[in-house]
């Protein structure tokens, strides 16, 4: 479990105290979090998910915050940020930025059906599409300019063929050119333990602490890495198709994204192995932390470069 920030009943009782939400029944640590301290907290009322912030600060926070709650406002399935009394949806403990939501119905899946990829494609496109009236913008923090310096002080942790695929593939994300493709808010950080089905319809969307501006397919392209991989890499072809195709039943592709899809898939799988080889090899000081395996995301990538084109996927 990623617990970096200890509340203790007392402390979150007495900070309860702030809200119109009951008493503490029951406080838990969730094992999810890697960046930010997550607890599951059960009052008299109801049950809802508390984030303590670990590196954004509260002036960070309302892009995000407000962002879910405009896209709860549009129908979308996410959690929405509940306001204290003093009308905030951001508040502090223990020293740390802190946003409530409320609990939603639903558990992750660790093998999706092609029915539920379908039902998830649809709804990333209608969150694509309820993005574009957010007035709020958010660089993101983790794209070519970040995995490129990551990559940089990694390199000596590596075996040489790990760096020399590394620095290969940093090198051709960094020749291509995609401003012209369609672009708006993405979730980018749209993992199977970041989704909670409710049978095979989709009971919310989490974690969009990652959330940013970016490229459209590319947050698709991180939806279907993580959804549709198989063990060895692979992309689960049915899986992929009903992905995508759910994603086009509410937001068709242009030709544009259709030819860049082979090398985003790659892109966002290089996002993905960076991140997992920084946490492995500079993890941040915690209480207790979990590590994702960066092997998963390298041989994602490997498949894709062995394979090439994957439009048949769309």
């Amino acid at each position: 479990m990623s617990v970096f920030t200890t509340v203790t009943p007392a402390e979150l009782a007495a900070w309860l105290k702030r809200y119109s939400l009951g008493d503490l029944v029951e406080l838990k640590g969730i094992a999810a979090g890697i960046t930010n301290t997550n607890y599951a907290v059960s009052t008299t009322q109801g049950k809802y998910v508390l984030t303590l912030f670990e590196t954004l600060q509260a002036s960070e926070l309302p892009f995000y915050v407000n962002l879910m709650a405009h896209l709860a406002h549009h129908g979308i399935a996410c959690a929405a940020p509940i306001a204290n009394q003093r009308d905030e949806m951001i508040d502090s403990l223990c020293g740390r930025p802190t946003v409530l939501v409320g609990w939603l119905q639903g558990e992750p899946v660790d093998v999706p059906s092609p029915t539920q990829c379908h039902a998830l494609g649809a709804m990333l496109a209608q969150m694509h599409r309820a993005g574009e009236t957010y007035p709020g913008h958010m660089p993101n923090p983790r794209g070519p300019q970040w995995w490129t310096a990551a990559a940089s002080e990694l390199y000596p942790y590596l075996s040489s063929t790990d760096a020399s695929m590394l620095r290969n593939e940093i090198s051709q994300q960094g020749r291509a050119r995609f401003a012209h493709l369609p672009s708006g808010v993405i979730h980018a950080d749209l993992f199977r333990d970041n989704v909670l089905m409710h049978g095979d319809r989709i009971g919310g969307f989490i974690d969009f602490y990652y959330a940013c501006n970016d490229i459209l397919i590319y947050d698709l392209a991180i939806t279907v890495n993580d959804w549709c991989a198989l063990p060895d890499g692979q992309i689960d072809a049915q899986r992929a198709q009903a992905l995508c195709a759910g994603y086009q039943s509410a937001r068709a592709l242009n030709a544009a994204e259709r030819e860049a899809w082979p090398l985003m898939l790659r892109a966002a799988a290089l996002r993905f192995w960076v991140s997992r080889l920084w946490d492995w090899h500079k993890p941040p000081a915690g209480e207790l932390t979990y590590r994702k395996d960066p092997g998963v995301f390298q041989h994602i990538l490997h498949a894709h470069q062995q394979r090439g084109d994957a439009a048949h996927w769309l």
